[in-house]
């Protein structure tokens, strides 16, 4: 019981951090969102048997989980705990791409190997961006940012329905595992067997619940339209934010960076 009401608290702290008030809190989230997707679209362009090549690009994360105080433990729980999804994927890569591609001393590595890693290092890569956005902007500011930069309205008002429906999701987990574990005497009920039974009482109540928020955003006047604020005004340094790390990322595009590391501590060994 107390394992579901924390896990969905947790989810919760990701606008606890977007409070904050920081000089990445304060950047545009136009900009913010621009900046990351050009990211992710470099982090991703890197040759599947290059692991090492996006690895300078964690900088961009770690700078923003710095300077707008997001903790480093938090963001790592939230990508071990979608790590299985895309372990699920990888892990055919060494069954299915055998051929030796390097050796390191008497081992033969192969390109499934490596493009195993390489799949890794993006997954961290992007996640961790997308987490650190988040947490240092909001998802109401970023769903807002999204429409005032042309994307259709029925996407960013699904995408913030959504997340805003894994909190009434969460909350009446937490009910029904509540209830469960008082009419549980002496461990009974508590088997795995029930929980079939339990998802699909779930999901009605939810579906209920969902309906009755949606009655009550009906009578307070909700007509499919999210209003937002009035919208900032990009200053400068919000230009340069964009401007500087979009030219960071293209030049560690361009060169590989790690090979020249590599080389240099070569060279002093």
């Amino acid at each position: 019981m107390g394992s579901i009401d924390s896990s969905f608290f947790d989810i919760g702290r990701l606008d606890a951090l977007s409070s904050k008030d920081s000089p990445v809190h304060r950047i545009d989230p136009r900009l913010k969102v621009l900046t990351t997707l050009y990211f992710i679209a470099i982090a991703i362009s890197f040759d599947k048997y290059d692991p090492a090549g996006p690895v300078p690009l964690l900088v961009y994360p770690m700078t923003l989980m710095i300077i707008g105080e997001i903790p480093f433990s938090y963001i790592a729980k939230k990508l071990l705990i979608a790590s299985p999804f895309v372990l699920s994927v990888a892990l055919f890569n060494p069954i299915l791409d055998r051929c030796p591609m390097l050796n390191l001393g008497p081992i033969s590595v192969s390109g499934g190997l490596v493009s195993f890693a390489s799949i890794m290092t993006k997954y961290v890569l992007t996640v961790s961006a997308v987490l650190a956005l988040i947490a240092c902007t909001g998802l109401d500011s970023i769903c807002s940012a999204l429409a005032r930069m042309g994307v259709p309205k029925a996407f960013t008002i699904q995408l913030l329905f959504l997340y805003r429906y894994i909190f009434v999701l969460g909350e009446e987990a937490a009910r029904m595992t509540r209830a469960r574990a008082l009419r549980s005497f002496g461990g009974k009920g508590l088997g795995m067997s029930v929980y079939s039974s339990m998802i699909g009482h779930l999901l009605l109540r939810t579906v209920d619940r969902a309906q009755r928020i949606h009655l009550a955003m009906l009578c307070r006047g909700f007509d499919g339209e999210i209003r937002h604020g009035e919208p900032s005004k990009i200053r400068l340094s919000d230009l340069l934010f964009l401007a500087g790390w979009c030219a960071l990322f293209t030049l560690l595009r361009l060169y590989d960076f790690p090979a020249w590391l590599g080389k240099g501590l070569g060279r002093l060994l």
